[in-house]
């Protein structure tokens, strides 16, 4: 598999490119920051996603959809990421999405998404630190079921329409089998939604579900077979973060080089010192094997073979690469970097959010470690 664009992606990612920075770039994130924006996204904004049809990147032309991959999507998500565009995209148009395929209450969610009616939220993390373990409850209760428990960091959770619930329907916590994956409505009794600032300013929530009622339509996929679903959901999720991280870690560079072009000390550009010309030279090379890492497993996941391991060492290496170029982008900015005038500091902010999510790089190299018997 070539490790580039064919000449159609090159297409998506110029439209994208233009319509983000023009309609959602870092101003307009700082905007619904300062406005102490309770949506933590604008609806209008998400219209406009879908009128390009770009909400139905993955959905299936069958559904009404544009049927294209994961490589379509990430050129999106980069660019999402360049900008710090605050955007369901991520949660909605590709985890939830992937999650959905297939099942029989696509139906009832795809023309919502599809026509930027309707937004997602995941709720699968329950600890401080994503785990994969699942404890909240499922019971059986008439013709459907009974959740109890909570959920922790479910992005939009607080306003979305619907929620991807992963639940214990037997087992123990930590057992692969034993899981299933719920599609509850924002309007569904005793489900209570707090919702958090995080460090770069968006909102999740952490849902409370005291005995929430739903019926047998409400499963995603098989019931106890939910890791079949839930594994394809956060194998999308992870590699969706991660081609949102190398947005992030772009936009931080980009900003950097600039800087260092019109930045004078001595009389000349700092960049003409050869120390920050290695140290530029260094995040660049990072970057671009980690973009290449981001785009193998894109292209295992379109081939339908196991990008199981190559989503892994995608999200631990832009996890890596994303901490350096944010880094050095605030290091190299000097005390300008640290004020919040200057827009290099939201960067080293969502990509600290976008690193824990799904997964951080100790937990994605604990995962090769594992799978290579150690």
């Amino acid at each position: 598999m070539p490790l580039y664009l064919t000449d159609e992606q090159q297409m998506l990612r110029d439209t994208a490119k233009d319509f983000v920075a023009e309609h959602a770039p870092v101003s307009h994130m700082r905007a619904l920051r300062d406005a102490n924006d309770a949506t933590g996204f604008s609806r209008d904004l998400w219209k406009q996603f879908a009128e390009l049809g770009l909400t139905g990147v993955l959905v299936p032309e069958a559904d009404g959809g544009l049927g294209l991959g994961h490589v379509e999507a990430g050129v999106v998500l980069e660019e999402i990421g360049r900008n710090l565009s605050p955007s369901p995209f991520l949660a909605t148009a590709v985890a939830a999405v992937e999650a959905l395929k297939g099942s029989a209450i696509r139906e009832q969610y795809f023309p919502g998404i599809i026509a930027g009616e309707t937004v997602a939220a995941l709720a699968i993390d329950e600890g401080r630190k994503h785990d994969g373990a699942i404890a909240l409850k499922a019971e059986r209760s008439g013709n459907g079921f009974r959740l109890t428990g909570a959920k922790q960091f479910v992005t939009h959770g607080h306003v979305a329409d619907v929620i991807l619930v992963a639940a214990r329907t037997a087992g123990s916590p930590d057992d692969d089998e034993g899981v299933t994956l719920f599609a509850i409505t924002k309007d569904a009794a005793d489900l209570t939604a707090d919702p958090q600032r995080l460090a770069d300013a968006s909102l999740a929530a952490r849902l409370e579900l005291n005995g929430v009622e739903v019926d047998a339509d409400a499963v995603i996929g098989d019931v106890d077979q939910g890791r079949i679903v839930l594994n394809r959901l956060l194998a999308a999720g992870r590699t969706g973060a991660s081609a949102e991280l190398v947005g992030v870690a772009g936009g931080a560079a980009d900003m950097t080089y600039a800087y260092l072009k019109d930045r004078k000390q001595f009389g000349v550009p700092i960049g003409s010192f050869q120390a920050l010309q290695h140290r530029a030279a260094h995040l660049y090379s990072e970057m671009e094997v980690a973009r290449a890492a981001v785009l193998k497993a894109q292209q295992l996941l379109d081939a339908g073979q196991d990008a199981t391991q190559a989503v892994s060492v995608a999200k631990a290496m832009t996890g890596l690469a994303t901490t350096l170029a944010v880094q050095e982008g605030v290091q190299m900015h000097g005390g300008i970097g640290m004020t919040d005038e200057y827009d290099i500091g939201f960067y080293m902010k969502r990509a600290r959010v976008l690193a824990e999510m799904f997964g951080d790089t100790n937990f994605h190299a604990d995962q090769l470690a594992v799978a290579a018997g150690y």
